[in-house]
């Protein structure tokens, strides 16, 4: 009697075991009672009836997909080789499942296509300096067509732009000329401002003669620091300081 309860015992054993599910927090069950979808369980015990009930797992967390290098022509007929990351997760269960064969292919694909039509739309010099909003973009229509498939986009981010060598030689040249054009606005703009003061100095200078002999004795002065300095004076020099002399001699006169 024993022996012929045992078979009944083993299989009543296996269908229980059957019939158990354990989801953790993060993932969510997708039951079908004889191939009809009844709803979603979990997280936590999950009983199934044996044989008429089946359960699909699907995971919630954010998944972090690669999306491979490619070539791409841009708007202004350079070929880029890009490669980006995208951020999804699952909000629908159900449509992940039943909407969708495999959804982490299907985002992989239409993320692929819609990178290499995006970024078609754009110049070279935008996606260097425009990657934020192009990101954005990219985000966004990846998620239009994700979200019949219950997934949701939350970021999309280009971290990789290879550019071809003459390229990079040729971008190389263009920010040397672009430092040498600044360099030279610079000092032009530096000749024209000390060309203003010195200007500014010599109306000084023109209504105070004595002044240009005293910038004079001043430059001297400097020169004769030098050892072995050979120092030159102006003819003109030595009538001046006459003058300077008369003048000092007028004002204590008046005085």
């Amino acid at each position: 009697m024993e022996v012929l309860l045992l078979p009944f015992f083993l299989i009543i054993v296996f269908l229980l075991a059957k019939s158990l599910k354990v989801l953790n927090e993060y993932e969510r069950g997708v039951i079908f009672f004889l191939g009809k979808y009844t709803g979603v369980r979990g997280p936590g015990l999950i009983i199934l009836i044996p044989i008429f009930e089946t359960m699909t797992r699907t995971v919630l967390r954010t998944v972090t997909m690669d999306i491979p290098s490619q070539k791409i022509i841009t708007k202004d007929n350079v070929s880029i080789d890009i490669a980006a990351v995208a951020y999804y997760h699952i909000i629908d269960p159900m449509k992940a499942v039943v909407a969708i064969e495999d959804i982490y292919k299907a985002v992989n694909q239409i993320s692929q296509t819609t990178v290499r039509n995006v970024v078609g739309q754009f110049s070279l010099d935008q996606l260097l300096s425009q990657t934020v909003d192009i990101n954005a973009q990219i985000k966004n229509v990846i998620d239009q067509h994700t979200e019949p498939w219950g997934a949701q986009v939350t970021a999309v981010e280009i971290k990789d732009i290879a550019l071809p060598e003459n390229m990079q030689r040729a971008m190389a040249k263009e920010a040397e000329a672009e430092r040498e054009k600044r360099a030279k606005i610079i000092a032009a703009d530096g000749e024209f401002q000390a060309a203003i003061k010195l200007g500014e100095a010599a109306d000084i200078i023109s209504s105070h003669p004595v002044a240009l002999q005293l910038r004079t004795l001043q430059t001297m002065a400097e020169i004769s620091v030098e050892k072995n300095s050979t120092i030159i004076f102006p003819a003109q020099f030595m009538g001046t300081v006459q003058e300077a002399f008369k003048m000092i001699k007028e004002d204590a006169s008046k005085k």
